[in-house]
């Protein structure tokens, strides 16, 4: 997650390069949708060394992860949250929520583990 100050195509392009430039080198791909302010994808995928893909417009269901995730920010800014009020804090704050979440489709492990390679504590049996 970045906080733009808009959503022109520079906007979002310089948020999104600010936010991933640090992990570069686990960047490998990216997808994007068909709005006007992924203008610059190229530039962001040559920034990042990433191979970029678009959906196709109006098959939501080829961005699983992505829309999934938006769901998720769903909870936390429901539709009509005025975004443009959001503070940097609040922006960190749910993605911290977001990256500490257990996911099923990462072995109930969290984001957070799986990127530092942590792995949570069990449950011993006898």
């Amino acid at each position: 997650m970045a906080k733009a100050p808009d959503k022109s195509a520079q906007a979002v392009t310089d948020a999104l390069l600010v936010a991933l430039r640090p992990h570069a080198d686990l960047v490998h791909t990216l997808t994007y949708d068909n709005g006007k302010e992924f203008a610059y994808h190229q530039t962001i995928s040559k920034e990042l060394n990433a191979q970029g893909y678009f959906a196709h417009p109006y098959h939501s269901w080829e961005r699983g992860l992505n829309e999934n995730t938006n769901g998720l920010i769903r909870q936390y800014l429901p539709k009509g949250a005025e975004f443009r009020t959001l503070t940097i804090e609040q922006v960190r704050s749910i993605m911290k929520q977001l990256n500490n979440r257990p996911r099923k489709c990462l072995g109930f492990k969290t984001p957070n583990q799986l990127f530092s390679g942590i792995n949570p504590p069990v449950a011993l049996t006898s």
